[in-house]
């Protein structure tokens, strides 16, 4: 194929007018055709100089406009399902960003939805599933040369919290990247969780339980652990450590430029995560639209949002009560099998 494949973008925000400009950019197969955002004159800025993008207020006007192919959904997660079921209907190749559906009921009424077409159409944006250390990682637990996996250990920090950061969010939207990822990185699903509140940083703000640590039991009997510390201060840190039976390995350590002056040496540290997985993010991207332009969907899907989001909402159980907690799922319907 090789005319461009034209796509949507819903929410021209910081991680959408990022992916406006990476598939402007970065990423060849494809081109903008339609924005879409409440705001927009956003959009409108998001978008800059790109000849041929329309730009709309509404997710539905922008799917229907001319030359589009494909839907990369970037809006607030509260506006995802209704932007990914209009995408099926409509019978439209999606990549989401995560949260695929922030409550658990919602991202299984979307993984109804898609399993009555009977094909998948949704890839979720669990993008370090398609960074070079995780993937790394992923290849050597798979080759089993460290036996089984018994432990993950995860680090995830952030240099501050927006506005509207909740003690909630610090488990349904930054832990949620490490769900998927124990998921991927094992190959089980999670069973149980059990979060545990230190006494909060003094960088937090009043009334933020930050940071947590968030324990993960699996159907294998793994054991994973997540601490997650939005307001560290000084930087953005992912680091995983996998303890295996005949040894380990630890992703994450260094990523910034080491420079040395004035007799000394400091090595910088990523403010955020468009800096962090930036190679993850352009490879996420092109991965889909080369996907899309052969007629295939790969990566994550529906199943592992669903699977993500009901984990999340059992860690904000287990915050709020203090217990430990089953992660519950549904049973996973097969693409069809509800028509």
């Amino acid at each position: 194929m090789s005319e461009l494949l034209g796509v949507a973008v819903l929410g021209a925000g910081h991680m959408g007018a990022d992916h406006i400009r990476r598939i402007d950019a970065v990423v060849s197969g494809a081109r903008v055709a339609a924005v879409a955002d409440p705001d927009v004159e956003r959009a409108k800025d998001a978008v800059g100089g790109l000849d041929g993008v329309t730009v709309h207020a509404e997710a539905e006007a922008a799917l229907d406009a001319p030359g589009v192919g494909a839907v990369l959904v970037a809006s607030p997660g509260e506006a995802h399902e209704q932007a990914l079921l209009a995408a099926f209907e409509r019978g439209l190749p999606v990549l989401c960003e995560k949260p695929m559906v922030p409550d658990a009921a919602g991202a299984l009424r979307v993984v109804e939805a898609e399993a009555r077409l009977g094909r998948r159409l949704a890839q979720i944006g669990f993008m370090r599933r398609y960074d070079a250390e995780y993937r790394r990682l992923k290849s050597l637990l798979d080759g089993g040369r460290l036996g089984r996996p018994l432990m993950l250990h995860c680090v995830h920090r952030n240099v501050s919290s927006p506005p509207h950061f909740t003690s909630a969010m610090l488990v349904n939207s930054s832990v949620s990247h490490e769900i998927d990822a124990a998921r991927w990185l094992l190959g089980q699903e999670l069973s149980a969780v059990t979060v545990l509140r230190p006494r909060p940083s003094s960088g937090a703000p009043e009334g933020l339980l930050d940071p947590q640590l968030v324990l993960f039991e699996t159907e294998g009997g793994a054991v994973v652990d997540v601490e997650v510390f939005v307001n560290c201060g000084f930087g953005y840190e992912v680091r995983c450590e996998a303890v295996c039976e005949s040894g380990s390995a630890r992703i994450g350590e260094a990523h910034g430029m080491l420079v040395t002056a004035a007799g000394g040496a400091r090595e910088e540290v990523p403010q955020d995560y468009l800096v962090r997985f930036a190679d993850a993010y352009d490879r996420q991207v092109q991965a889909w639209v080369d996907a899309t332009r052969a007629g295939r969907v790969t990566g994550p899907g529906t199943w592992d949002g669903y699977a993500a989001a009901a984990a999340a909402e059992a860690g904000v159980r287990a915050l709020e009560t203090g217990a430990r907690t089953p992660v519950v799922l549904a049973p996973r319907p097969a693409l069809g099998d509800l028509a």
